[in-house]
């Protein structure tokens, strides 16, 4: 599989690291961990040096819970920031994380290579046309209500297959936008409780059906911190463990927080197939 990259075709025959940059003050993680140029840099630098292929550049935080922000106030976090990378790393690509297509078409007219969308283009019904104008990959996201509602609607049928239907209904609509660049997000963690996000996984496979690479984001997220009763901060290893496990039911971008671990993955995983 491959993805068309401002022209340049990424293979994604062996898989890749999406390197996670929260500009966000309360990303459950890391934010406010990079307040300034210096810092949002170094950070950047460091996960290019680790082998990370993309960025995911991301000013509204989407964690359970999380405070809604205006399309101002993420117009200004994020475009800046966009401007600064390219400035010192004209061939980065930069994916950006957001469900506003407007935010999206400034960020894409600044220079970035692709929209990495949590609603799939149902919390603004101009994004399809949007991607569509700008002819770039695209990552759908399955979710259900908004950051304050979603885990309240943790109800399905069967799990995989109500995601998959979710899925088949998505990229119908933005096949008829003549969108094809796509990018299928599971969605671990939204909408859902911790057995189901591991019910998910293990049925990560049956998502080959769609012919679309496969992203996965379980990087120190709560269905891994909480199993382990620990926090975010202690979640690495049990981070590539769960990313091991993808790689085998055939993920092909690792969205991570730690590079390096993510890549070193990568290979090892690479080895046993071969």
């Amino acid at each position: 599989m491959t993805l068309n990259c401002k022209g340049t075709l990424i293979d994604l025959d062996v898989p890749r690291v999406m390197g996670i940059l929260n500009i966000t003050p309360d990303s459950f993680y890391d934010g406010g961990a990079y307040k300034d140029e210096k810092q949002i840099l170094s950070q950047v630098e460091r996960m290019l040096n680790e082998g990370a292929a993309f960025i995911d550049v991301g000013a509204y935080s989407s964690r359970p819970g999380a405070d809604i922000v205006s399309e101002t106030e993420e117009l200004n976090r994020i475009v800046p920031v966009v401007d600064l990378l390219l400035k010192q790393f004209p061939d980065v690509l930069l994916s950006i994380d957001t469900f506003r297509s407007n935010v999206a078409a400034n960020c894409l007219e600044a220079g970035a290579t692709m929209i990495n969308d949590i609603s799939a283009g149902k919390r603004d019904e101009h994004m399809l046309a949007t991607i569509a104008k700008y002819k770039v990959p695209y990552v759908m996201m399955h979710m259900r209500g908004d950051s304050k509602t979603m885990q309240q609607h943790t109800a399905y049928t069967n799990l995989v297959a109500d995601v998959l239907s979710y899925f088949a209904e998505r990229k119908a609509a933005a096949n008829a936008m003549g969108l094809h660049d796509l990018i299928i997000d599971p969605g671990f963690g939204f909408a859902k409780t911790l057995e189901q996000n591991y019910e998910l996984l293990q049925g990560l496979d049956a998502f080959k059906t769609l012919k679309h690479p496969l992203l996965v984001g379980v990087s120190r997220k709560s269905m891994i911190y909480k199993a382990l009763k620990t926090e975010a901060q202690g979640a690495l290893n049990g981070t590539t463990v769960l990313h091991s496990y993808a790689l085998q039911k055939g993920a092909h971008i690792l969205r991570a927080h730690d590079v390096k671990e993510a890549v070193e993955t990568i290979q090892l995983m690479q080895l046993l197939k071969r």
